[in-house]
């Protein structure tokens, strides 16, 4: 089968309109946005979902990524209030919320959030000295984000978070940092020591405090059960002695037997350790009557 020139002319038309149409539909995917230009002028912004473009007339001037992005900057020379200069890096999240404003808002706009942040980081720190900064992170991270957010408004940027990535104080400032913090951990140390040592020596004397009431409580009480004994057994000797009194009584004694046991008596005083002993006259009479007594025995 032959084909005309004039077939072949409309089959090559057909092919080149269905790829001149294959070309110019677009699909959007998730998290992404164009901006369409007619005739080199804003037309639309395409969301997601199948689009077709108009050929030769409208084109797409800037696929743009609505996802929330990070930019990390390079390290900054910042001087604090109290001339110290120091090296701050600085990490941005930003999202694109308008695509157009982001399109034509601003020329490079990310050479503009940079310039921006470093300049706000700048203005921040010379309000600050260094221990401020130091130990002032979140003030300054909130500060450069609430300045950043509104300084991109016009740009259809959205500065989510910053944060300070590093503070790198110069060599000499660390060094000294670094010193003192060595020094404070030494003042630490020696303090937590002595106070181990006024505890321990508390502790030592408390129980030595105790130890010695205890002996002295002890003592007493030795003291006591030894005057009750003591007590006890002259209650019992004089209860003994009572009731020996009391059955001589019952037993209604002679003056011979009386004079024997003031003998015995005596005799039992005499052993004792006096060195000197008064001998009454009834114990001198009886003790005569008992020489006698042995004599008159020893002749019979």
């Amino acid at each position: 089968m032959e084909f005309t020139p004039g077939v072949v002319a409309g089959i090559i038309a057909i092919l080149v309109i269905v790829v001149i149409i294959i070309r110019n539909i677009r699909i959007v995917q998730q998290a992404r946005a164009y901006v369409i230009e007619r005739l080199g002028a804003y037309k639309t912004t395409w969301n997601v979902g199948l689009h077709f473009k108009v050929p030769f007339i409208e084109k797409v001037a800037k696929v743009v990524s609505l996802k929330e992005q990070v930019a990390d900057f390079p390290p900054q020379p910042v001087i604090t209030k109290d001339n110290v200069t120091m090296q701050i890096d600085t990490v941005v999240y930003f999202q694109i919320t308008d695509p157009k404003l982001y399109t034509y808002g601003i020329e490079q706009p990310m050479v503009a959030i940079e310039n921006l942040a470093a300049t706000t980081l700048r203005n921040i720190i010379g309000d600050l000295e260094l221990d401020q900064c130091l130990t002032s992170r979140d003030i300054i991270n909130t500060k450069m984000r609430s300045i950043l957010d509104e300084a991109t408004d016009p740009w259809g940027i959205k500065v989510n978070r910053v944060e300070l990535k590093n503070i790198l104080p110069p060599k000499e400032i660390q060094n000294a940092m670094e010193k003192q913090m060595k020094a404070e951990r030494e003042r630490r140390e020696a303090i937590l020591r002595a106070e181990g040592e006024k505890r321990a020596a508390i502790l030592e004397a408390e129980g030595e405090k105790e130890s010695a009431i205890l002996r002295a409580d002890a003592k007493k009480q030795q003291q006591i059960l030894e005057a009750e004994g003591e007590a006890e057994a002259i209650l019992k000797v004089q209860q003994a002695t009572a009731e020996g009194i009391r059955l001589i009584n019952q037993s209604a004694p002679t003056e011979a037997v009386l004079r024997i046991k003031a003998l015995e008596a005596f005799t039992a005083a005499s052993q004792g350790q006096a060195t000197k002993i008064i001998i009454p006259s009834e114990i001198q009479g009886l003790a005569g009557l008992a020489t006698g007594i042995i004599e008159a025995s020893k002749e019979k």
